[in-house]
């Protein structure tokens, strides 16, 4: 009986520590993502590592990787689920384990900026994070904005009317071609560095990207309006592994939130102030921005976004059609 009552003592004690919040500690966070250190994403990493250094008196550092120097983006995904990488940015590809996240980039699901903020960080917004982080075991810590994808090409197109079969190249993602296609459009995938010469060779007319790879991709050198369709607008995650994130005490996801929330915010004056310089550079190299008719746009490409999206985010995709 005492033999007994000394294991169930034991038993005891092991769960009380078990279940007490874990110490502060000293750790480094292993942050990998596939920008370049120009990119706003790269600057507002650091940012969060300067932050959390802080708000920790500096036993919480971030060591950041860009330029998939770490791994490409599912495989930094693979490796916080194993526990080899701590931290990442990625949005729409973690739909492979939560469906929801399909939501993050949505053809004309948003109009202006300011709607995709009040969904990200709405009801819908949290129901994603909860599956991203039920489903694939990655926790969101702060969301970054991404410059809207606009249609460039070599005459102004206001309407789908004026597309008229415009040879274009998109992204190797059915939904893109689908909506593009129903818009009038003949689009085919394509390798994005084989975009510029297919430009200027004529083997394509159009494409759409956001300003910055416009700027970046040289494409005002065969390319003469920017079209603003806006047609994707979204958002993407600075995320946490659930098993780093179980290593730490209160008071550490505390901080990490806090300099989540503060790398933001800083991403974001960052990043409005790029949208602004991209369109003045393309400007002075001659393209001309075009104002097209967003409503027409939407209106067309609803029924093919609606039949490329499953069935559990369908009914959330149709009410944002109808705002």
């Amino acid at each position: 009986m005492k033999f007994n009552l000394r294991l169930a003592a034991l038993a005891a004690t092991t769960a009380a520590v078990l279940a007490a919040p874990l110490a502060a500690q000293n750790m480094t966070l292993k942050l990998g993502h596939l920008a370049n250190e120009d990119n706003s994403w790269h600057k507002a990493s650091l940012k969060f590592g300067e932050e959390l250094a802080s708000l920790t008196d500096g036993r919480i550092t971030v060591e950041v990787f860009p330029n998939e120097s770490l791994g490409k983006e599912i495989d930094l995904i693979n490796g916080m689920q194993l526990g080899t990488v701590d931290m990442t940015i990625t949005g729409e590809s973690l739909q492979n384990w939560a469906p929801k996240a399909a939501l993050l980039a949505v053809p004309y699901a948003f109009k202006v900026i300011e709607d995709m903020d009040a969904f990200a960080s709405g009801p819908v917004g949290e129901e994603i994070k909860a599956q991203i982080i039920e489903k694939a075991q990655i926790r969101p810590v702060a969301y970054f904005a991404r410059g809207a994808r606009n249609l460039t090409s070599n005459r102004p197109i206001t309407s789908p009317a004026d597309l008229d079969g415009l040879k274009m190249r998109v992204p190797n993602v059915p939904l893109f071609v689908d909506v593009w296609a129903a818009l009038g459009a003949n689009p085919g995938p394509m390798a994005f560095s084989e975009v510029f010469t297919s430009l200027q060779n004529g083997t394509i007319e159009a494409q759409e990207n956001p300003l910055a790879l416009i700027r970046s991709a040289s494409f005002y050198e065969v390319q003469s309006h920017v079209n603003l369709t806006s047609h994707v607008r979204s958002w993407i995650y600075l995320t946490i592994a659930e098993s780093t994130w179980n290593k730490l005490s209160e008071d550490d996801r505390a901080a990490v939130m806090t300099a989540g929330a503060r790398a933001q915010a800083y991403e974001r004056e960052l990043f409005e102030a790029s949208l602004a310089e991209d369109r003045a550079f393309l400007e002075s190299k001659g393209m001309t921005f075009v104002d097209v008719d967003a409503a027409a746009f939407q209106a067309a490409a609803k029924d093919a976004v609606l039949a490329n999206v499953n069935d559990e985010i369908k009914p959330i995709v149709e009410d944002l059609f109808v705002e």
